[in-house]
Formats: C-alpha cells, structure tokens, sequence
C-alpha cells in the first residue's frame, strides 16, 4: 500500500492596514494603485499594480481612514467617493 499525500496548498495573508493583523488575502478588501496612477477597488485580487489591503470590518476601515495609511502605503491621494464605495461594500458584507 502507497500512503499517498496530498499537497498541501499555501494560503497568502496579508496585513491589514486598520488593525494590524495578518488574514487569507481572499477575505481582505484590496485598493490598487494602478500602473497607470489611478486607484480602484480589487475585490477579485487580480489587478495589476500596487496593492494595500483591509479588514472588511468597520473599525478597521475608520482607523484605516481616520489615519490615511491607504493613501501613504500607496503614495496617492484617495477620494471621498472610493472610501464611500469602500464603506457600502463592508456594510454589505457584515449584513451576510
């Protein structure tokens, strides 16, 4: 009898940026600095470009604005409309 084993797949994690703790990249929400300088929400985590990651908690998306650690990770300014875009897709995922 072989013992077959099984490969055992690695799970990214990634630091979220409003309260410091390291969760599977799939369960994050991730805004990119595209090549091209613009910002825009990965929520498949596919996009090219420079990425920075959050809890899809409430708290940790305040703390994350509160101090702008997106826009410094990043080096771009963020708008009022993306953070509002951010904010609804949190909501909607603490509601399910």
């Amino acid at each position: 009898m072989e013992n077959k084993t099984q490969k055992v797949r690695k799970i990214p994690m990634r630091q979220c940026l409003g309260c410091n703790q390291h969760r599977p990249k799939r369960e994050m929400i991730r805004v990119v600095r595209t090549p091209e300088g613009e910002t825009v929400l990965d929520l498949v985590g596919k996009k090219s470009g420079r990425g920075a990651y959050i809890c899809p908690e409430k708290t940790c998306f305040v703390k994350a604005r509160r101090s702008r650690r997106i826009e410094s990770l990043l080096e771009c300014s963020i708008s009022d409309e993306m953070y509002d875009e951010m904010e609804k897709i949190i909501s909607e995922q603490g509601q399910s």
